[in-house]
């Protein structure tokens, strides 16, 4: 495999340096020399990088006569072949999702089953380092099961390399500092041998270990009445749904903006109850997941003239994951969602993944205070297209049928 990579990067090299001598009379010419880059510590793999200009071959000089399109084009081609073969893409990368550099803060990771965990592996997938927030009570079993290879499996990215964590984080994000502690958590046995896990102080121990990041992503979520209806929640349920949902959001922001690097990108996580009645969720999830949405938007203006940063949500489908299935029909959930959904099938963890590596990268440098539905178009349904009454509207017109224009 090494000796085929090598001689396909000399072909590529080769092709390139012979289109620059034949446009400039053999003047070699730096911007034209295909060179190869290490693509990540973290994947060990590769990554051309051509510093041709677009649409500068042929080069501009006096006394060069033009080479045609498909002869200027012959490089770039060959080195998208060779970066397919090597990422295993099967085609040219196009624009591909560079985070080589980048380091995102993860908040809410603690198996590897729910939607933090996958984009952390786009995240990693495209170059960035990881850093995870992971709930103290979870924290033991979390670094335990990493550490004895249960989630290696899960580790495995498309490329074939391995997600490689740098650090965990023990993060409790309804608590913002120290004093607003209970004595009651302080005591707990759950957090004991715990430290420095409120969120100004997790945002400082970031800042310590790392200087600065440049994606934050806030994946956690908690309703303690989720199965109750409203009007038989709680103010307190209600009130710590809201708390653990919502405003857990707007303080990372708040203490981690100042080590977000300018142009960095901020995420947060949605769902479809917040704009549309979905029986059984309930607990105050709702009114914390619309409260988040709004919360997005002017987050959005603040951070992004206050700090450069982008703050946008993905408002993701039902997805199986031990989180979930604390709602109790997640299944039937499923089940509605491929039956009614414009695209009939399983949302999958990648999914929401691969959206937030494209929301945290310079492709999405525009993008910012939005909600992106990731739910195989099942926002845009207004009829549930399986149900008995509604059979005959929506079966399909027979061939004989006729349909004035």
């Amino acid at each position: 495999m090494a000796a085929s990579l090598l001689s396909m990067q000399a072909a590529v090299t080769r092709t390139a340096v012979s289109a620059t001598q034949t446009a400039a009379g053999a003047t070699s010419s730096s911007a034209s020399k295909v060179r190869l880059t290490a693509f990540s510590p973290v994947t060990s793999n590769f990554h051309l990088r051509t510093s041709m200009l677009p649409d500068t071959l042929p080069l501009r000089t006096t006394n060069v006569r033009p080479l045609s399109k498909k002869a200027a084009e012959e490089p770039r081609r060959n080195a998208g072949k060779v970066f397919a073969s090597v990422n295993g893409t099967g085609s040219s990368p196009g624009l591909p999702i560079d985070l080589r550099g980048k380091r995102a803060f993860i908040a809410g990771v603690a198996d590897d089953q729910g939607f933090g965990w996958a984009i952390a592996k786009a995240l990693s997938a495209a170059g960035a380092e990881i850093l995870l927030g992971t709930w103290v009570p979870a924290l033991n079993i979390f670094e335990t099961s990493l550490r004895r290879g249960k989630f290696d499996e899960s580790r495995v990215l498309p490329n074939g390399g391995m997600l490689e964590i740098a650090k965990v984080y023990a993060l409790d994000a309804v608590f913002d500092t120290p004093e607003d502690v209970p004595e009651d958590i302080k005591n707990n046995k759950r957090y004991a041998g715990a430290s420095n896990w409120t969120v100004q102080e997790v945002a400082e121990a970031v800042k310590a270990d790392y200087g600065s990041i440049d994606i934050l992503v806030h994946s956690l979520a908690n309703g303690p009445e989720v199965t109750k209806p409203l009007l038989e929640t709680s103010r307190k349920g209600y009130l710590a749904a809201i708390s653990a949902s919502t405003y857990s959001y707007v303080s990372l922001l708040k203490y981690f903006a100042p080590i977000l690097n300018h142009g960095g990108a901020s995420l947060s996580l949605t769902y479809l109850a917040s704009e549309r009645i979905i029986p059984g969720y309930g607990g105050g999830m709702s009114s914390a997941k619309a409260a988040l949405e709004s919360d997005t938007r002017v987050l959005a203006f603040e951070a992004g003239r206050k700090h450069g940063i982008r703050v946008n949500t993905i408002s993701a489908g039902p997805l199986r994951s031990r989180a979930a299935k604390a709602i109790g029909f997640i299944d039937d959930m499923i089940n509605y969602s491929t039956a009614n959904a414009p695209l009939q099938q399983e949302l999958k963890a990648d999914d929401v993944g691969n959206t937030a590596a494209f929301l945290c990268s310079p492709l999405a440098s525009a993008i910012t205070g939005t909600v992106i539905y990731v739910d195989n178009g099942l926002h845009a349904m207004g009829l549930a297209v399986d149900s008995p009454c509604v059979a005959k509207a929506t079966s399909a017109p027979t061939e004989k049928s006729s349909i004035p224009a």
